[in-house]
């Protein structure tokens, strides 16, 4: 696949639950929106976005806390809020009916968006999702037990925790750019705090509290997993596709959590098999 090096553009600013959201479109025909995950932006869609925009509308947004948006101290950015933020987007977008990508938090929150607060998709493509528990890496898991310990560290340190935890989201070495794009956000006064704050804020009970009622959408939907992903094993999305679609989980060999990065491929030719025929 071409590499594509140039940064999606944010250009507009909605507020939604007191927070500022950047988000953008590009492209023509049926709307589809771009979920990203953790700790990640609306950057993973970089490589992604040019070839759907032939086909769809895409609209892309970095979650609360995340990215561009707006990041300050005692924000709420845990999974609780991020699904207010997407029904509050559709609303100013006047989509009803969208065409639906999620990744990783994408995931959950497009799941909390469709089961508690109705949202309706025309098509559902999720692929490894935090959507059913346990969930939480290793590192996830020391830094909520121990975060002033983390948040106090030079910057130095922080930048070089920051890029291994990055890393291991991928099965290949992720490139400098790509590591420098997923880092920014996430460096200096006000981004090294929300980096922290965000994992403080990862709670199952957000999961916990829509998953039992998981079943299948009134849309299609496809659920991928990469192999090799280390950060919530293949068997979740496994399980997971046997609850919400139709059809069984799709596999993507030689890729990690992280398959925008791996495997960006796998992800256009899943669409593009779904195209409506409008689009094409």
């Amino acid at each position: 696949m071409t590499e594509f090096h140039q940064m999606l553009e944010l250009p507009n600013t909605t507020t939604v639950q007191g927070n500022g959201v950047r988000w953008g479109k590009i492209g023509q025909g049926p709307p589809l929106i771009a979920l990203h995950g953790t700790p990640f932006s609306s950057q993973v869609w970089r490589r992604i976005v040019p070839h759907l925009a032939a086909h769809w509308t895409v609209y892309y947004f970095d979650l609360v806390g995340y990215g561009q948006s707006e990041m300050r101290a005692d924000q709420d950015v845990s999974l609780g809020v991020q699904n207010l933020v997407l029904a509050a987007l559709m609303q100013e977008w006047g989509l009803t009916r969208p065409h639906v990508l999620a990744h990783d938090f994408g995931g959950a929150t497009a799941l909390r968006g469709h089961f508690l607060n109705g949202l309706s998709y025309a098509s559902l493509t999720i692929f490894d999702a935090v959507a059913l528990s346990p969930w939480g890496s290793p590192f996830v898991q020391h830094v909520r037990r121990h975060p002033e310990a983390f948040a106090g560290m030079p910057d130095y340190m922080h930048l070089a925790v920051l890029r291994a935890y990055l890393q291991t989201s991928a099965h290949h070495p992720l490139s400098d750019q790509a590591l420098d794009i997923y880092a920014k956000p996430w460096m200096g006064p006000v981004g090294k705090p929300a980096f922290y704050r965000q994992i403080a804020q990862m709670d199952q009970k957000f999961t916990d509290e829509v998953q039992g009622q998981y079943r299948l959408l009134d849309c299609p939907v496809t659920v991928l997993w990469g192999e090799r992903d280390n950060w919530i094993p293949p068997d979740k999305g496994r399980q997971l596709a046997a609850l919400i679609s139709a059809h069984p989980v799709i596999p993507i060999p030689d890729a990690g959590h992280l398959v925008q990065e791996d495997a960006p491929e796998a992800l256009v030719a899943a669409m593009l098999r779904q195209c409506p025929p409008s689009a094409r």
